[in-house]
């Protein structure tokens, strides 16, 4: 049998704090670390490389618990040779990359003891990081929150844990002590739960935002394709509803364009990023909030501790 994710990790539960754009930060990584799981956090949720690297710093200072950072490879982020660079002098304990080719990290990263866990949503895909040297995949299921995928947990853990020589990380669909159980018995080595965390004591996101996921459940969640081009979860709140999930046409034409796509993708991605910062942090009624179905499981705002604890029936 192969390792469960808390051997290669060194943690006390097979469970990564998953990444979130603009949620994630240090006080939460700290929080999770010393509640017996890693947690990872996005490149990106920093302005500054010396953000970055005095984020790591502080966390490293609190727990003893490997730290993880999520960095999106492809052309829609500019600052990914920078990020990747960082992380090798900061000595991060695994990188987990989305969207696009993990390659240069894992020929970067992996000389330096870093491990790499790579975004997948199918086999093919699979098949190819294994290929390149990735250490895991995470197998992003269509119950994922964020940019989800479109096979069910047990479609796609059936097809990557059968046919992958690598471990097999489940993303989505995991809010309970039974879910965690149930993707466990399917053969992942281990879970990524991220919306749980939204409505929790350390996360900075506004309290309408958490409230959000305290009132709306797994019937709420729409995919949109508004934010960063790439279809994504959100909670389906009003505003939501007015604006549709859909780009216009006009969009979509540009996107089909072979000679404006890279620049058309990136400038919708950093559009959509920068509507979320402001539905994050401030609550107006143009609010779009990211979550995933998990939500269903979110009865009130509650340390990160208690979270863990309710998650792995560790009482």
């Amino acid at each position: 049998m192969s390792k469960m994710l808390n051997e290669i990790l060194g943690t006390k539960y097979p469970i990564i704090m998953a990444p979130m754009f603009l949620v994630s930060n240090a006080k939460m990584l700290i929080a999770a670390g010393n509640s017996g799981i890693s947690g990872a956090i996005p490149a990106l949720n920093f302005r500054t490389d010396e953000e970055f690297r005095k984020a790591i710093q502080e966390v490293r200072s609190k727990t003893n618990a490997p730290i993880g950072v999520n960095i999106i490879v492809n052309k829609s982020n500019p600052k990914a040779v920078q990020h990747i660079q960082t992380c090798v002098d900061l000595k991060i304990d695994y990188i987990i990359t989305s969207l696009g080719s993990p390659e240069e990290v894992i020929k970067k990263c992996k000389p330096h003891g870093i491990k790499v866990f790579c975004d997948v949503v199918d086999l093919a895909y699979a098949k190819k990081v294994e290929s390149l040297g990735a250490d895991a995949v995470i197998a992003v299921n269509n119950q994922a929150g964020g940019h989800a995928g479109n096979l069910s947990p047990e479609e796609l853990l059936g097809s990557l844990v059968s046919n992958c020589k690598i471990l097999v990380i489940s993303a989505g669909g995991v809010g309970s002590k039974a879910e965690l159980d149930r993707v466990l018995k399917l053969g992942a080595c281990g879970v990524s739960v991220g919306s749980l965390f939204i409505a929790s004591d350390e996360s900075d996101v506004s309290k309408e935002y958490k409230e959000a996921c305290v009132n709306y459940g797994a019937k709420d969640i729409v995919m949109s394709t508004k934010i960063s081009g790439t279809p994504c979860t959100v909670i389906n709140t009003p505003y939501v509803q007015k604006i549709g999930t859909k780009q216009s046409w006009f969009e979509r034409l540009l996107s089909k364009s072979k000679r404006l796509k890279k620049w058309v993708k990136m400038l919708t991605f950093v559009r959509g990023m920068k509507s979320l910062e402001k539905s994050a942090f401030g609550a107006t009624y143009k609010t779009v909030w990211c979550a995933g179905p998990s939500i269903e499981h979110v009865k009130s705002i509650r340390p990160i501790s208690e979270i863990v604890k309710e998650l792995t029936g560790d009482k």
